[in-house]
């Protein structure tokens, strides 16, 4: 199998829709503008996984028929439709597909954080290659922002009440009950409501002008300079 077969690195995703998207950025932003920012997550996120080397990149999608939209955003991707009743489910459900289709190292993240520095994902799957079963990249919030593997784990996925405070933590104690070979990777941050914004507003306007760049543009064209105040 050649090198670039073996790893996989999937985004999960949701064609950007006012109303559906990002919902708990309005307010400060309106619902065009929230799903506007979402788009603009979405593209600095693929451009994340396009630094790093030797992964097939794979956008999981929704809704159901949104296939035209994502090739067109992004046709160096494979597109894989999200499956299931609900998000533990559907993030299972891609990770075994991809192993089924014969990666030998999947790695499943976000799309909510447009700053995150790629060497995190890079790191992901250091660790694995090293002998860890399991990485996970823990969020401020008790969530988390990437799950990676070299086996099924269903339990670790459909068996943690995800969008709780405690879901890295729940997820972490399952890995150990397994006897998982676990791998933390530093924490980060998710943008999903108003105090988050305004902290990527700041570390956008303060950081290096190359990160996040559809994300610095929309901020420039629709936050003024007194927005945070």
């Amino acid at each position: 199998m050649p090198f670039e077969r073996s790893n996989a690195l999937i985004v999960v995703a949701k064609r950007p829709a006012p109303g559906r998207t990002k919902t708990r950025l309005s307010p400060p932003l309106n619902p065009e503008q929230a799903s506007q920012l979402y788009e603009c997550f979405l593209n600095d996120t693929l451009d994340l996984i396009r630094q790093v080397d030797q992964v097939q990149p794979v956008i999981a999608f929704l809704p159901a028929g949104a296939e035209a939209y994502f090739h067109q955003l992004a046709p160096d991707f494979d597109l894989l439709q999200q499956e299931g009743p609900d998000l533990g489910a559907r993030l299972d459900n891609a990770l075994s597909a991809c192993l089924t289709q014969g990666y030998q190292r999947v790695v499943i993240m976000n799309s909510d954080g447009p700053t995150l520095p790629w060497r995190y994902l890079a790191q992901a799957f250091t660790a694995l290659e090293n002998g860890s079963d399991v990485v996970l990249g823990p969020c401020e919030d008790g969530g988390y922002y990437l799950i990676g593997t070299k086996q099924p784990i269903p339990r670790l996925l459909r068996e943690v009440h995800m969008s709780t405070p405690t879901v890295a933590a729940d997820t972490i104690a399952l890995a150990v009950e397994e006897h998982l070979r676990l791998h933390l990777l530093p924490v980060w941050y998710d943008v999903d409501d108003a105090a988050s914004l305004i902290r990527l507003v700041k570390e956008v306007g303060n950081g290096d002008q190359r990160v996040a760049a559809h994300t610095r543009r929309f901020m420039a064209q629709h936050f003024s300079d007194d927005w945070l105040y």
